[in-house]
């Protein structure tokens, strides 16, 4: 069974020949990916306005070169408030569709309550890196110590709580985190997506998930490992409906929000 899928979850990077990810993409099925270039804090960069723009660019220059491919994600620092806005107009305007948020600022910190104002102006999803360590020998510590300012998903459902007309998408379940804690978390936050996205998979993860938050709420995605991410979803124990929804309806319905979904 063959399945349309939209990839909630990628990126682009400077010197990485695109048409090498197209090409996974054809091989995999995968209709649309949908592309950022965040800048990480703990490389030693402040994310300035210049370098922002920078990355934004290589997401518009894809977005430009394969249309047809690519759905553009915009990524700001919050820190910059001024410039944050010029640059969500400057990209928005330009086709994009999307936030993507990393580790900067967190999602809950009221640097982020006007640019959350403005998602649900634009009835668009924002998309966020985040951060649920399983710990060392069994013991968790404390959430956010490896990366200061990311967002655990307790900071998730706070800020879903104080905005639930917001759209929100827990990235990468599947990339080392505590994914039964991510998804008990969560349970009670209906506007907040999870993507499947990640290269450390647990067997049952896409199970927990379906059990604790359903399938209506859970994203295809990959963040660089498509096979993995392609797999865990044909993997799990689902019907053809429940993969159809995953792979492509849940994430297209989020577009349709903006007007800006996949025919």
């Amino acid at each position: 069974m063959k399945y349309r899928k939209i990839d909630s979850h990628e990126h682009v990077r400077s010197g990485s020949p695109l048409e090498e990810q197209i090409d996974i993409a054809d091989r995999l099925g995968i209709d649309k990916m949908v592309i950022s270039r965040p800048i990480s804090a703990y490389r030693g960069s402040k994310a300035t306005p210049q370098e922002v723009k920078e990355c934004n660019d290589l997401v518009l220059d894809a977005m430009k070169r394969y249309p047809d491919r690519y759905l553009g994600e915009l990524f700001i620092n919050p820190i910059y408030q001024k410039e944050s806005f010029e640059e969500i107009k400057r990209c928005i305007d330009q086709g994009m569709v999307a936030l993507k948020f990393y580790n900067q600022v967190k999602i809950n910190s009221p640097l982020f309550y006007p640019i959350i104002e403005k998602f649900i102006d634009l009835k668009m999803v924002m998309m966020g890196h985040s951060h649920c360590g399983l710990g060392i020998g069994g013991i968790r510590p404390k959430y956010g110590n490896v990366q200061a300012n990311a967002s655990t998903p307790e900071d998730f459902a706070e800020a879903a709580k104080r905005y639930p007309e917001v759209i929100l998408q827990y990235a990468h379940i599947g990339g080392g985190s505590d994914t039964e804690r991510v998804c008990k978390v969560l349970r009670e936050s209906p506007n907040v997506f999870v993507d499947l996205s990640g290269s450390n998979n647990d067997g049952n993860m896409v199970d927990l998930a379906i059990k604790y938050l359903g399938e209506d709420r859970l994203l295809f995605g990959t963040d660089g490992s498509y096979y993995q991410g392609v797999g865990v979803v044909l993997a799990a124990k689902l019907t053809q409906d429940q993969r159809r929804k995953i792979f492509f309806d849940n994430f297209n319905n989020i577009l349709k929000k903006s007007g800006n979904h996949v025919n």
